[in-house]
């Protein structure tokens, strides 16, 4: 299998013509509804057998189909880098590097649950279900999560039930101090999160507190120590989601001690995206730098096999006007790909930052800039998974729909579970 991204003036037909495969098996798995392309678009190709085309080296081969150049020559008994267009190139299997999974999900409808589920649950470990939100008094919200929480156990996924600091007005964290700077409310929440996690058969929770104050560092930290204490002797699982740092520098992070959380906790869900987000100038959502960054930091304060990468399912499109931000909105993988084909625009790719990109204007002239994540994109990440052996990877969420990303992760991976 490898990627192919898409040149002007191809077609399906061409592709497949190309490589010697249907156009059927290229649709399935890229989950294409419609026979238009647009160039930039990349597509996987269900094959182990790879055509040289003009303009093709070993190297550029090897990026496409996860595979290094020492093993294209291997395979291929090559004695030289010089190839011949037409020349045919076996590309053998990866070996799987084997780690976890963790993947936010939101309760839907029973036909769409079971659809997402049966789905990724083979490349995950825990679902993330989200989400049960605290209150003043160190009670938690209800949530439709039973239909979720049997289907996960009945496809061999642990079910976590993710407690956040979200009010209407978004993650608050003077909620959070104010329950957690209290000894009597801080016992009940963890009584209270105790209690749901034993009632309602899940396999231990996630804490998405965000926000949090420099001045709560130590606070949060030792909640979470708690926690985990209260959990633990029963065989539940205490994970937290954290944003990503790449250094003690940045105000608004220093009220997360990932030392003292990866201490406390079973493992800790780094969210490695939203550089640039709705309320920011366009730019790319998880670039490749960055990332890595963080998780150089990140292992300078916990062990590799307590980090989970997070990674995003979703960019952003922003609107434009005189050069500024007017507005911008998430969108799925999938949809911003819809985006580029309705309005026939390339999309571009950034070498730099790993992330793909175009412009569109839209009916009434207004111009647009979209960043999202695409499956060459997500073949960096997982192989800095593999690369730094960490404890896993993740997503948020699974309801937005990026095709070929469960496919992608099983070239890379094989999960564990535990259950």
């Amino acid at each position: 299998m490898f990627i192919y991204v898409v040149k002007t003036g191809d077609s399906l037909f061409s592709i497949a013509g190309k490589y010697q495969i249907s156009m059927d098996s290229i649709r399935i798995i890229n989950q294409l509804n419609t026979g238009k392309l647009v160039p930039g678009q990349d597509l996987l190709i269900p094959t182990n057998m790879y055509v040289v085309q003009p303009g093709d080296s070993l190297y550029s081969i090897s990026q496409m189909s996860f595979t290094s150049v020492e093993t294209l020559r291997l395979y291929n008994g090559l004695q030289s880098d010089v190839l011949m267009i037409g020349m045919r190139l076996y590309l053998p299997p990866r070996s799987k590097y084997e780690t976890g999974g963790f993947s936010y999900i939101t309760p839907s409808t029973p036909d769409i649950n079971q659809m997402i589920v049966q789905t990724f649950a083979p490349i995950n470990t825990f679902f993330g279900i989200f989400d049960y939100h605290i209150f003043e008094d160190g009670s938690l919200s209800t949530l439709d999560d039973e239909q979720l929480i049997r289907l996960a156990r009945e496809n061999h996924v642990a079910p976590l039930a993710v407690i956040t600091n979200l009010k209407e007005t978004g993650f608050d964290p003077e909620l959070t101090r104010r329950v957690l700077s209290n000894p009597e409310i801080r016992e009940q929440l963890i009584n209270n999160i105790y209690n749901l996690v034993r009632t309602k058969n899940y396999a231990g929770v996630n804490i998405d507190f965000e926000r949090i104050y420099e001045g709560d560092r130590d606070l949060y930290s030792g909640f979470l120590r708690l926690l985990s204490e209260r959990l633990r002797p029963e065989g539940y699982y205490t994970s937290v989601a954290v944003p990503a740092k790449t250094s003690d520098d940045v105000p608004w992070l220093k009220g997360y001690d990932y030392g003292g959380i990866g201490a406390a906790v079973d493992f800790v869900f780094i969210m490695a995206y939203d550089w640039h987000e709705a309320s920011s100038p366009p730019g790319p959502v998880a670039p490749i730098r960055e990332v890595r960054q963080t998780i150089t930091y990140a292992l300078n304060h916990m062990r590799a096999n307590k980090i989970f990468l997070g990674v995003p399912r979703y960019g952003y499109d922003w609107t434009m006007s005189n050069g500024t931000v007017a507005s911008a909105e998430a969108t799925s993988v999938g949809r911003a790909i819809e985006t580029a084909m309705k309005y026939q625009v390339p999309i571009q790719y950034s070498t730099e930052y790993q992330q793909p990109f175009f412009q569109y204007r839209d009916e009434t002239g207004k111009r647009h800039i979209v960043w999202f994540e695409d499956i060459r994109a997500r073949a960096r990440k997982l192989q800095l998974v593999v690369d730094y052996r960490l404890g896993g990877i993740g997503a948020w969420q699974l309801g937005l729909h990026f095709p070929q990303s469960a496919i992608v992760v099983r070239e890379f991976l094989s999960t564990k579970k535990v259950i």
